[in-house]
């Protein structure tokens, strides 16, 4: 048996990449090269315990290891939600309810423009003449539902 025969054989290599690439995770974290260094690492214990397998094996291994490092990984996460003071950090329609907006394109037929801030926003309501104040009481997508104040 050759020297890399040995090696495939017993999953130092695999074992070698799963190392690189947990490395690579610390150094450019994405949190994803972690389940590839996971599934690596569990081939190459594998491959300790049944030295011998055919590299279609392997490769078969690895991917069924990776995948069930990313399913329970997924699982982990949707379980431990960081709490946080403000829910709707990310969600800026979400945030907009409930605020004043002033009517820049006229709505007309239910579709015209609001000013928030410094932007205009799409927005659906009643009838509203440019200038007049309305209140922003829900959001579809990116769209402002608006009532008169």
């Amino acid at each position: 048996m050759t020297f890399l025969g040995f090696v495939w054989s017993h999953g130092a290599l695999w074992l070698a990449a799963a190392l690189a690439l947990a490395i690579a995770e610390l150094i450019a974290p994405g949190f994803f090269m972690i389940f590839l260094a996971a599934g690596a690492a569990l081939t190459g214990f594998a491959l300790l315990a049944i030295p011998g397998l055919p590299v279609l094996v392997q490769a078969l291994l690895f991917a069924l290891f990776t995948a069930a490092a990313v399913g329970l990984g997924r699982r982990w996460y949707h379980q431990s939600e960081v709490p946080t003071e403000d829910p709707q950090l990310n969600d800026r329609t979400s945030r907009l309810i409930g605020t004043t907006a002033e009517v820049c394109d006229a709505i007309t037929a239910g579709e015209g423009r609001v000013k928030v801030g410094d932007g205009a926003w799409k927005a659906r309501g009643p009838d509203a003449a440019a200038g007049a104040l309305v209140r922003i009481v829900g959001a579809s997508g990116s769209v402002l539902l608006v009532e008169p104040t």
